[in-house]
């Protein structure tokens, strides 16, 4: 096996932490190569599968057994792929019908020689994507800092902190993005203009009053692509165009990045059943998935959005669900900070200073 094939590897007892860290650190290949102690392909793990597992309850700490028996669940349980020899044709072939970007090509010993990606085969395969950055907000609880300056434009290692979004939409391949503003809105378009500087093109969306994330989509017309959509108090390093695979792939309407918390409640919890006591959880634990604050949105959602209301993007989630439209998460392991508080913005500047925010695109 050549070298860089062997980077991609990974052994049945690493650690999801491990997975992702082997996904990552490859440019090319967005799938880990489950090897055994001969070096031959067991099985693949993809970044689908990783966040799949991860919302299945299992831990950065689970091993590669953990997620292969997850995966053993799902309707693509073993790992698709052909021999050396295989032909261009038969191989765009293999991935059409079977729905997946790449394929382990294996020698007679069943190790693997190249990984063949979809994306190298045909060019452009996301769809086009815009992006929405949501700036309109006061940031009362980061006052006196907000109060000449809109919390988007907070500098943040040296440069505004929406300015860290837009080179990340940027190198993304986001060519359009819609801002939209409310407070202090002539401080955001002062800096960023019309995106030329930045390397993108900037149309602003102004909220005469709070409309909400979802109410401020209302203003913009129907889309023709997807949309991302991100509150520009996001501070994160999560590689929107892996989030955008994993859109198409869920065939979703509308996936929302999620980010798991934990919480321990510092009191014995009692456990009742009217007025008898059914048992006591000393200081229990509890672990929950919240809202990141970033979104994927097919076209067809804004037809849940009604035009000049406001309107949460919790409430638009809860009306594609009751209108029985597929909504997805998307589990964040990578680095993600909400500045909604003073400890938040120091935590920010600490990151900038130790590295933490260079883009990972």
């Amino acid at each position: 096996m050549s070298k860089p094939v062997y980077e991609y590897a990974v052994r049945l007892d690493n650690t999801v932490n491990e997975v992702i860290s082997c996904i990552d650190r490859s440019a090319r290949v967005s799938i880990a190569l489950v090897l055994d102690d001969e070096l031959r392909l067991l099985n693949t793990l993809s970044d689908g599968d990783v966040r799949r597992g991860l919302l299945a309850g299992l831990q950065l700490t689970s091993t590669v057994q953990d997620l292969l028996l997850r995966k053993a669940d799902t309707p693509h349980p073993v790992a698709v792929t052909a021999p050396a020899n295989t032909k261009r044709t038969a191989l765009l072939r293999i991935m059409q019908e079977r729905g997946i970007r790449q394929i382990p090509l294996l020698d007679k010993h069943g190790r693997v020689v190249d990984v063949v990606i979809l994306a190298e085969l045909l060019p452009q395969v996301l769809r086009p994507l815009q992006a929405v950055v949501m700036a309109g907000g006061k940031g009362i609880r980061l006052r006196p800092l907000t109060e000449e300056i809109p919390k988007p434009m907070l500098p943040v290692g040296g440069r505004p902190l929406m300015e860290h979004i837009v080179q990340q939409l940027r190198d993304t391949g986001v060519t359009r993005i819609d801002i939209a503003t409310h407070y202090q809105s002539e401080k955001i378009t002062e800096h960023f203009g019309d995106g030329a500087a930045f390397g993108v093109r900037i149309n602003y969306v102004q909220e005469e009053s709070p409309l909400g994330t979802g109410g401020a989509l209302g203003l913009l017309e129907k889309p023709t692509d997807p949309i991302l959509v991100i509150n520009g108090d996001i501070l994160t390093q999560v590689d929107f165009r892996t989030m955008f695979l994993y859109h198409q792939d869920q065939g979703a309407d509308l996936t929302v990045a999620v980010r798991r918390y934990e919480m321990q409640v510092p009191y014995g919890v009692i456990d009742c059943e009217g007025s008898n006591v059914r048992g006591l959880r000393e200081k229990p634990d509890f672990s929950f998935f919240v809202n990141a604050g970033i979104y994927l949105l097919e076209p067809t959602v804004f037809d849940f959005i009604p035009a000049n209301q406001h309107l949460n993007m919790t409430d638009l989630i809860s009306a594609l669900l009751a209108a029985g439209r597929p909504v997805t998460s998307f589990p964040i392991c990578e680095y993600w900070l909400d500045i909604g508080q003073h400890e938040d913005y120091q935590q920010a500047q600490e990151d900038a200073k130790a590295g933490k925010l260079v883009s990972c695109q």
